[in-house]
Parts: C-alpha cells; structure tokens; sequence
C-alpha cells in the first residue's frame, strides 16, 4: 500500500508503524547513531515485506566495507526484489533497488548514477543524498559532493524533516571545495538546530583544521562532547580530528593520551577505526615519537580485514599498518591479493586500486623499508591523483606527508622544499610545516627564510 514518509515520499508499506519505524531508522542513520540497526529491525517487524527497508538493510550491509557482509547484502537485495513482485513498488523505489544491485556488483559509479536520478526527481529522499554524499566522498569527488547539494537545495528548508542533517552535509562539502567560511556558517546553523549532529560538528572541525585554528577546535569538539553519547565509531573519528589539532602543535603526549582513551575503540575496530589509529601512528614516528606497542594491535585488526578489497582507502591504511608493525608476510599477501583485484575491469574500486592504491601500499613498505627513494618514486608521480582514493583533506595529508619526509630522508632537499613550500601556501598556520620547511631551507643554505619560517611557527604555539 502506498503512503508517505515524513518528508512526504511516497512509500511502499503494509502500515504506518513500519513507515514510522523506516522515519527513524533513516533519521538515526543521518545522526550517525549506534542503535540504528535497532530501529531497521523494528521497521521490518512491522513489515517483513517493506521494499524499502530491505533495501536499506543491503546498504547498510555494503556500508561496513566488509567482504564477510556481501551475503547478507545480496540476501537483502533478494528480499526486496521478492517484496516488489508480490505487492509492488514505486518507481523510485525501483531505483534504489538498481542502486543496491550495482553497488553489490562493486559498480558505485553504477550506483551513483541512480541516486543522482532519483534525486532529480525527488529532491528530498535523504537516503538518497546521503548515499551519494558517501560514495563522492571515497571516490574523490568534492565537487560532486557539492553539485548535488546545490542541486537539491531548493526542495529543503527548516519546516522539512532533518534539514538541519542536510546542512551538516552541505556545510562539510562546501569545506571540501575549499570553501571554508560558507562552509562553517552551515555547520554552525546546523549544530543551532540539532546540537548532536555529529557530522555537522565534524564538518566545522574540518573547517578548523584546515584554517589552521588549532586551539579553537579543541575547544570546538569539546563543547560539543556531551552530544557523543550513543553515537557510532564516528565518534572516536571526532578525538581523531582533536589528536590531529594537538599533533599540529607539538603536545605528541596528548596525542597518545587521546589515541589510547578515545580514537582507539576498546572492543572490535571498524575500518574508520583502523585509518584513525594508523594516520595517527604515523605521522607520531615521521616526527621521531616513539609509540611502543601499539603498533600490534592495529596491524591484528587490519588482518581481519585485509582480504576485503572493499575501499581502497581504507586498504592502503591497512598496507601501512603491516609495514609498520613488520609484518612482512601479511603485507606481501595484502599487495598480491590488490594486484589481482586492479585488473578487474568491472568494478569501480579496482579501478582505483590499479591507478592510486597499489602505489601507496608499495609505498608504504618502501618507506617502512627505509627505502627512501623508491618511496618518493612511487609517490611523486601520484601526488595530484590521490585524491581519487577517496578520503578528507585532512586524511590524504598523511600521503602528502610521508612524500615530503621521504624526500627529506631521501637527500632530495629541493623536492621536499618545493613540496612544503606548496603545503605552506595551502596551510599558512601549520606549525609542523613550518618547522619542516626551515629545516630544509637550513640544510639548502638559506637560513634567512629558514629563521622566518621558524619565527612564524613558533607565532602559532602559544
């Protein structure tokens, strides 16, 4: 029967305690909440044959990157096909069903392509939005990001449910293009409306970072903390980002105390929650920190996820996360198991992975190898494709770090002076790049600029 949701979509359910049900699953998936499974298993209690939830059962599936989960995103994608043939369904459920059917066949742009059609037509189905929000995200595609937002924008305003989501969502999009004074106003209006939305606290973070305002965005996070409580990993994404401020200024201590109490999860990681721990732990030893052992136990959990061949991003984070707990065996299979993946021609990621990602894990291995050279021939050519990989600025940065001090290590002190020097242009008020550029300024001979270099890095530690 149809009905509509609270966005006024129509809908295809047998009741309206299960298109309630489906309103709050959609609305806890949108604020990143922990018991949003919860709400989807009520949702198909009401009705187990509600096209709809099916199909956000197989994408939820899909969204934990996991290999192990494939089945039971193809089962989902069964059951909604099996809910359509006996009572119907709408055209735009339809498409998502052909959405769900191409992501599983590891064809996202296939899959972004439907979004894109279904929002066309209707500007307001946030599952939609949110889904090619996603996929831009880890296909590099800021602009896309952005493109839609815009174009969905008209169909949006504060008496729509979950506007205010909508807003986080074009706030961090915006600051993904650079357009980081737009981008905070949204954020902030967003948080005015919704003081839990986590991703719209993460995208003004985001703003933070990249503008170089470190202590105000630790003070930003922690204002916003009381609001975490029965939220998912994203959570421990958010004292990565307030890890990341502190590491900007020099406080490495607080970077640990915050990796052992907040960023790393006491119990099973996520893939997010691997990239966290490895960006950290890296960039901790390119700058001479020692991390004990911690190293161990990320590299135990990338090997519970190492045979998915899911997100290229998060494979290369696990790449790195074996060289540098030395497991050398581990991180010869991981690379064999991407190069068979990357001649397939069919699926979005192996394209990415032949491109962009087995050079960063070969990378890695070099840099860990101490082969300093190999690493900045595997890297140098990359430098301005990485973004396809997918990822935040301020995650692909550790990229663009480990070239520059693989060239500082290498003896190339003219491609790592031009590198900061690109670096320190995009990021004025980051004292670690400063410091960085004057050492290698110093070690060419210039101590007049390395002096000034050194002067402005030390004007942003207060």
């Amino acid at each position: 029967m149809s009905r509509t949701d609270c966005r006024g979509l129509h809908i295809t359910a047998a009741n309206e305690a299960a298109v309630a049900g489906f309103d709050r699953t959609v609305g806890a998936y949108l604020g990143l909440r922990a018991d949003t499974g919860d709400h989807l298993k009520a949702t198909l209690d009401a009705d187990p044959a509600f096209v709809l939830a099916h199909v956000l059962r197989g994408y939820f599936m899909l969204l934990f990157a996991s290999r192990r989960l494939l089945g039971r995103a193809q089962s989902s994608l069964d059951a909604a096909r099996a809910a359509a043939g006996e009572g119907g369904c709408n055209r735009r459920e339809e498409i998502h069903i052909q959405a769900l059917e191409a992501w599983s066949l590891g064809s996202q742009r296939r899959a972004l392509e439907a979004w894109d059609g279904i929002l066309t037509e209707w500007p307001r189905d946030v599952l939609a939005l949110k889904l090619s929000e996603y996929w831009n995200f880890y296909l590099g595609d800021c602009w896309g990001m952005r493109e839609i937002q815009a174009r969905v924008a008209p169909g949006w305003d504060e008496s729509v449910p979950d506007y205010g989501k909508v807003l986080g969502m074009s706030a961090f999009a915006l600051e993904e293009c650079g357009a980081y004074e737009e981008a905070e106003r949204r954020g902030r209006r967003a948080v005015e409306l919704d003081g839990a939305d986590l991703w719209a606290t993460h995208a003004v973070a985001h703003v933070m970072e990249m503008t170089g305002r470190q202590d105000e965005g630790i003070a930003w996070i922690d204002g916003r903390a009381d609001g975490f409580a029965g939220c998912n990993a994203v959570v421990n994404h958010l004292w990565w980002h307030r890890a990341l401020f502190h590491f900007e200024l020099g406080r490495f201590d607080a970077v640990l105390d915050l990796y052992d109490r907040e960023v790393v999860p006491e119990d099973a990681f996520e893939y997010l929650d691997i990239c966290n721990a490895v960006s950290l732990l890296w960039r901790l030893e390119e700058e001479g920190v020692d991390v004990g052992d911690r190293w161990g136990r990320v590299a135990d959990a990338a090997a519970e996820r190492a045979a998915d061949l899911q997100l290229v991003f998060a494979d290369a984070h696990y790449a790195m996360a074996f060289a540098a707990a030395g497991r050398g065996a581990a991180l010869d299979a991981l690379i064999a198991a991407a190069e068979a993946f990357a001649e397939d021609t069919e699926q979005t990621q192996s394209g990415v992975m032949a491109e962009h990602g087995l050079a960063l894990c070969r990378a890695a291995a070099a840099a860990k190898a101490e082969d300093w050279q190999g690493a900045v021939d595997l890297l140098y050519p990359r430098r301005r494709g990485i973004r396809s990989v997918g990822g935040s600025h301020a995650q692909r940065d550790m990229f663009r770090r480990m070239l520059i001090h693989a060239a500082e290590r290498a003896g190339n002190e003219r491609l790592a002076c031009s590198l900061l020097a690109e670096r320190c242009e995009e990021r004025p008020n980051s004292p670690i790049a400063l410091r960085h550029y004057a050492s290698v300024l110093a070690a060419l001979g210039d101590s007049e600029a390395a002096a000034a270099a050194e002067r402005a890095a030390a004007s942003l530690v207060r």
